[in-house]
């Protein structure tokens, strides 16, 4: 599942090729009939508020998509790269796809979510100080046809975005967004007063501060890599109750959180290692193998101190960590 960084990250493709136009929304696969609802309308924006996304029209309804496990985005016509796939050179997520693309994963500038297969190619992979746009080629015809159980097209004079797999896909109008995201944590790049909050959720929460982390009710954006990642550079144990952990260890979850979202909106990556340099750095953006410190190392020696890293099912979710440098329940 797409966790926060990526869901912001398609919202700044949005906002960049979308936001503005007037757009015609169809369902291709015939799922979505309140598409015809929006269909006419302008987008006003696009933003993100933790795995959640939000399009608001001027017609006074929204778009809100929640990618799920399956869901994924493809785009093709004039789109750019926004500034922060720019700087990180074509990535959008993990698997560092760049140049031609086919087979797209959630990194890619042609399909952002879940693994599937586009006929979209990222073009020719030029790069220079004055030339950072990355533009994408289309097909010979425009629009594409619809490939696959397209749940929701979007679609604009020079530019389209597909949806495919979604767990959620609706039309909201203010108190329906209102709704969502009263039942959402706060997320770092939205919310002011988020590390209030998120001490006050977890103060109120007697579960297991790792299973805490991934509640969306609790915060917003955090998934089984960066639920892994920040309790391991943390030191905490993740079956540590949310509600015994003090002020100072709350405010570094909080801060870290902080910090790697925005390294990840910023690099496209779920990079959390810190002090990379040189080769190690370019192996960490080209392999999730060199990026993290205990996600999907079952088995192998902790980096810090050698014990094996566990692996735990909790909530039918996979949880890693190192049961000596996160010793203390």
């Amino acid at each position: 599942m797409p966790e926060g960084h990526s869901v912001h990250r398609i919202a700044g493709q949005f906002r960049r090729a979308f936001v503005g136009q007037t757009a015609q929304l169809s369902s291709p696969q015939g799922r979505f009939g309140d598409a015809a609802l929006l269909s006419g309308a302008r987008i006003l924006d696009a933003y993100a508020v933790g795995k959640h996304l939000f399009m608001p029209f001027d017609n006074g309804a929204t778009l809100h998509v929640h990618l799920g496990m399956y869901g994924a985005w493809d785009f093709a016509g004039s789109v750019v790269l926004d500034d922060t796939a720019a700087s990180a050179r074509g990535r959008m997520g993990q698997t560092n796809q760049r140049g031609t693309v086919v087979g797209a994963h959630e990194d890619s500038l042609a399909s952002i979510g879940a693994p599937r297969r586009t006929r979209l190619r990222m073009g020719e992979d030029t790069r220079s100080s004055e030339d950072v746009s990355g533009d994408i080629d289309t097909s010979p015809t425009f629009p594409p046809e619809p490939i696959g159980q397209v749940r929701c097209r979007i679609l604009t004079s020079n530019a389209v975005a597909d949806l495919r797999g979604p767990t959620t896909c609706e039309v909201l109008d203010d108190a329906g967004v209102a709704r969502v995201r009263a039942n959402l944590g706060p997320d770092p790049l939205v919310d002011t007063d988020g590390g209030e909050r998120f001490a006050r959720n977890l103060a109120k929460t007697r579960v297991a501060i790792g299973q805490a982390l991934m509640d969306q009710k609790v915060v917003a954006g955090i998934g089984n890599v960066y639920r892994a990642e920040i309790l391991f550079r943390a030191r905490i144990n993740p079956y540590r109750a949310a509600n015994d952990l003090d002020a100072t260890m709350v405010g570094a979850l909080w801060a870290d959180w902080v910090a790697l979202l925005r390294i990840g909106v910023d690099t496209g990556q779920m990079l959390t290692m810190d002090g990379l340099l040189g080769d190690d750095y370019a192996r960490a953006l080209a392999n999730r193998a060199d990026r993290h410190w205990v996600y999907h190392r079952a088995g192998l020696p902790c980096r810090v101190c050698g014990t094996p890293i566990v692996m735990d099912v909790v909530a039918t979710r996979k949880m890693y960590f190192c049961p000596t440098c996160q010793g203390v329940a």
